[in-house]
């Protein structure tokens, strides 16, 4: 393989963090959890690019995420080729064909795509990187290549893919995708063979995609394409242009193109892969005691059977129960058959669209920023206790408040303070007042991270009532 040009990985980080939940929320979906490792599924991704057959990523995903794909990428000593950002929600057709357009430019010619999910779980071994070989060698043969895989329970959470005849590649011909079955059809499929699971993983060269997306669903390209051109570099991210990207329809990659061209393989696997779409294919990939169990962290469970239980805070004690499914975040609780796992999307559908539940579903009490970050103690009227907690290096914002003052103890490391162009520094059980309207920055310049209490109080404590005057972060 000494001749052939590197395989361009994208990796898509986008998502809505509504299946995993109560862990998962939209400010952090399940690809930055650490849910089967000691590294989050993101960076799990990004291991299995790490390969001498690729060059370096480019990740799809979107502002809210940015600093996180940044920052977990940094902790893995992974360099990226780009992070792009889409402006506005939209599906997979409209920002792979983004990343083609873009690929193309970074890396000229017609460079060959590996078009990866970031929050699946996949076993790597020999028949992997044999199916990433045969599957570049089909798309080096003008194919749009999607990797099926052979199903080994009659799975009604996927969509599947009908294989035909074999190519001289080594691929299958596409017969036909088929959207997720019930269980009768998910069964006679499974009895009769010769149908994969949809990994929602593809191969194909940026020009065969950009070629055949533009005799199928033109819109797509045109207007993805323009929000490449009129896209402007932001720090370390680039910013696809919104009015362009906008008008893009909100159409998957398998609706808008491959159901409709008839340059679609499929390459067969057998290794373990899953979407991790809900809790119970969590504790499928996980290792089970002998009742069946998965325990996580501070659970305690007895004669309990065939049960998914992870809590990060409160002890859970499980008593005579099967087939549960009990995850404990710190401001929620999910109780629920492990079975029936695949209803959490519509329940926090319904938690979204009630104004007192909505927050649950968006945010966490602890949520994480590109210097750190901040979890809410105690709320009240007009006050509000938090924790901060600064990485060595780093600084927020130079910032000030229109409603709110603060006042800042430091509990650990130390503290480099500026408030109206005066520097001061603090540490342990040292703390400073910032009165209302006062421009202040908050620093670590030491080498352990820098943990403080934050009270706040005022008339309105919301996290719109920052103006920032400068920022490390482009958000200023």
């Amino acid at each position: 393989m000494p001749n052939r040009k590197k395989i361009v990985p994208v990796v898509l980080a986008g998502g809505q963090g509504t299946r995993l939940w109560p862990l998962s929320r939209s400010v952090r979906p399940k690809q930055f959890l650490n849910l089967n490792g000691d590294v989050s599924l993101f960076q799990q991704a990004l291991l299995r690019v790490l390969d001498d057959r690729y060059a370096a990523p480019i990740v799809i995903t979107n502002s809210e995420y940015r600093f996180l794909v940044a920052e977990q990428a940094q902790e893995m000593g992974i360099a990226l080729a780009a992070i792009m950002l889409e402006p506005v929600v939209r599906n997979t057709a409209p920002a792979i064909a983004a990343a083609s357009v873009l690929a193309e430019s970074k890396f000229g010619g017609d460079p060959i795509l590996h078009i990866l999910a970031s929050d699946h779980a996949i076993d790597v071994d020999d028949e992997y990187w044999h199916s990433i070989d045969t599957a570049r060698t089909a798309a080096e043969g003008g194919m749009l290549v999607t990797f099926g895989v052979v199903p080994t329970v009659p799975e009604t959470g996927y969509g599947y893919i009908e294989a035909g005849e074999p190519t001289e590649a080594g691929a299958l011909q596409v017969v036909q995708f088929i959207e997720k079955p019930d269980a009768v059809r998910a069964q006679d499929m499974l009895e009769r063979g010769g149908y994969f699971w949809n990994s929602g993983m593809f191969v194909f060269s940026a020009r065969t995609f950009l070629d055949e997306a533009e005799a199928l669903a033109p819109d797509v390209v045109e207007h993805a394409g323009t929000a490449v051109v009129k896209g402007v570099p932001d720090l370390d991210f680039f910013r696809l242009e919104e009015e362009s990207f906008a008008q893009a329809p909100n159409i998957s990659i398998d609706y808008a193109v491959l159901e409709k061209s008839d340059k679609v393989a499929v390459v067969a696997v057998g290794y373990r892969w899953s979407d991790l779409g809900s809790w119970d294919a969590v504790w499928k990939i996980a290792d089970k005691d002998e009742a069946g169990n998965v325990a996580h962290q501070n659970v305690s469970l007895t004669n309990t059977q065939r049960s998914l239980v992870l809590s990060d805070h409160a002890h859970v004690v499980v008593d005579g129960l099967e087939d549960v499914a009990v995850i404990v975040s710190e401001d929620a609780v999910y109780v629920g058959r492990l079975s029936n796992a695949q209803q959490v999307g519509s329940i926090v559908k319904r938690l979204r669209a009630n104004p007192a539940t909505a927050a649950l579903t968006e945010t966490h009490q602890t949520a994480y920023r590109p210097w750190g970050g901040y979890s809410s103690v105690l709320m009240g009227g007009r006050f509000q206790v938090k924790r901060l907690f600064v990485k060595p290096g780093k600084k927020l914002s130079l910032q000030k408040h229109h409603h709110r003052a603060e006042h800042w103890v430091v509990v650990s490391g130390t503290a480099e303070v500026t408030v109206d162009g005066e520097m001061k520094t603090l540490t342990e059980n040292q703390s400073i007042y910032l009165p209302l309207g006062c421009v202040h920055r908050l620093a670590n310049p030491g080498k352990i991270l820098l943990e403080l209490i934050e009270v706040q109080t005022g008339s309105y404590l919301g996290e719109d009532d920052i103006v920032r005057i400068d920022d490390d972060f482009g958000r200023a």
